[in-house]
């Protein structure tokens, strides 16, 4: 018996600049250069709601990291793994990053549908007087009439 399966083709990445990410958005594709990395200090939790308390949790490492493009820069929060890539000086292509809001500001993030690669030095410099996380958001409700 013979499964027809359809096979979707892989889009080819549109890469953004750092000027056009926007609130609320997805599936980003960027190359950007590492300005600096700041880890954050982990927060201490003795078990979470609802895991088992034979596996002590890996307490999460975080650090915040400023990168850019000509056009500008943004924090980006990185985890884990992610930490060890993100060091200053390196160029690397964010593959289906998204915009979160922590405290009203953006902040760009991979989470387990994206990738972050190493890639060879880009010839750019960060355009550090255009920062996007500087940029505070407000969330307003807007009422149909």
């Amino acid at each position: 018996m013979a499964t027809t399966g359809t096979v979707t083709a892989k889009r080819k990445p549109v890469f953004v600049k750092v000027e056009q990410l926007s609130p609320g958005t997805t599936g980003h594709t960027l190359t950007v250069k590492v300005v600096d990395s700041n880890p954050v200090a982990p927060t201490n939790r003795k078990t979470r709601p609802g895991s088992s308390m034979s596996r002590p949790s890996q307490p999460t490492r975080i650090a915040e990291c400023l990168i850019g493009d000509e056009t500008g820069c943004i924090l980006f929060t990185a985890r884990n793994d992610q930490v060890d890539v993100m060091k200053p000086g390196e160029t690397v292509i964010l593959r289906n990053s998204r915009i979160d809001m922590f405290k009203g500001t953006m902040r760009l993030g991979v989470d387990k549908w994206g990738r972050i690669e190493a890639t060879e030095p880009a010839s750019f410099t960060v355009k550090e007087d255009n920062n996007l996380s500087l940029v505070e958001y407000e969330l307003i409700n807007v009422n149909d009439q």
